[in-house]
């Protein structure tokens, strides 16, 4: 069955679907993007998604293509037409089309809206499978990275940088300060050598991730602390463990980068616990129920 995408107010199969060549999104890359984690038929954190959507879109000074509650409607139209219960979706609204100009259209045209949807593979079970690899890379993006743009090259340019080496993702880094900001398309922390749980605070430089937020959360609730001072290379490469966290990573063991083993190269306890807190917290279940 061809794949349903939703497309400026149409439902469409995916390979009729198109958007016009002056759309501000492809000529410019003026737009934001959300992905939100489809499981059991549910949207994972939706509301924090929804929340960042509006922020970035405001940042931008792009209005919402639709009411929240419209744009919740056509997202569950979407996995319905698509017959999706485990899945990512993904949603883009840029400015719209306009005679090609760099400013923004003197006279406001709709904004254009994309949302899709896809199958992924099952929730991970097994976290020693789930481990993985990194790279460092000095940090080449712009200076509003709390923005989710569609504007993604140089994010690009450090994944296939990483996929080159082996590695799953691109540890981004501060050249001058050699301070860690955060993955290409992931939120990064460490478990640092006195055994405390880091990541870096959110500001301009990096993006306000909502699985990092969904952990925070989880992590007060049981009583769990965090810092958000920054940290370098240097604390990375002191760090007893490694992890990262995104819509499609959930909880993510980072046991080697650069090619060097974090900590004993091994997945360690704390990852391990914040892996199955995580993961109750995607299947929807009490805390601390059995």
């Amino acid at each position: 069955m061809s794949k349903i995408a939703y497309v400026n107010g149409q439902y469409v199969r995916q390979p009729e679907a198109s958007v016009n060549i002056e759309d501000r999104g492809y000529q410019f890359g003026d737009g934001i993007y959300e992905v939100v984690h489809l499981y059991g038929g549910r949207y994972v954190d939706e509301d924090l998604h929804l929340d960042r959507l509006e922020r970035s879109l405001r940042e931008i000074r792009l209005p919402m293509p639709m009411s929240r509650a419209a744009l919740r409607l056509v997202l569950r139209e979407v996995a319905r037409r698509n017959r999706v219960t485990e899945g990512l979706l993904y949603m883009q609204v840029t400015r719209g089309v306009a005679r090609r100009d760099h400013p923004f259209p003197a006279k406001p045209v709709p904004p254009a809206i994309v949302v899709t949807v896809k199958r992924i593979p099952p929730y991970p079970t097994d976290i020693e499978k789930w481990q993985a690899s990194a790279i460092t890379l000095p940090d080449l993006r712009w200076a509003r990275c709390d923005i989710k743009t569609v504007n993604l090259l140089p994010n690009c340019l450090a994944r296939q940088a990483a996929r080159e080496q082996g590695a799953i993702e691109a540890i981004l880094y501060d050249e001058q300060t050699r301070t860690v900001h955060e993955g290409a398309a992931t939120s990064f922390w460490i478990v640092d050598e006195k055994g405390a749980i880091r990541t870096r605070h959110l500001d301009h430089v990096i993006l306000p991730g909502c699985t990092r937020a969904a952990l925070m959360a989880e992590l007060k609730a049981e009583g769990i602390a965090w810092d958000e001072t920054p940290y370098t290379l240097d604390d990375l490469a002191k760090a007893r463990e490694a992890f990262i966290t995104s819509a499609t990573s959930f909880v993510r063991p980072i046991t080697k980068v650069d090619g060097k083993p974090v900590g004993d190269g091994k997945v360690g306890p704390v990852v391990r616990r914040l892996f199955e807190i995580f993961a109750r917290h995607v299947k929807g279940n009490i805390r601390n129920a059995a």
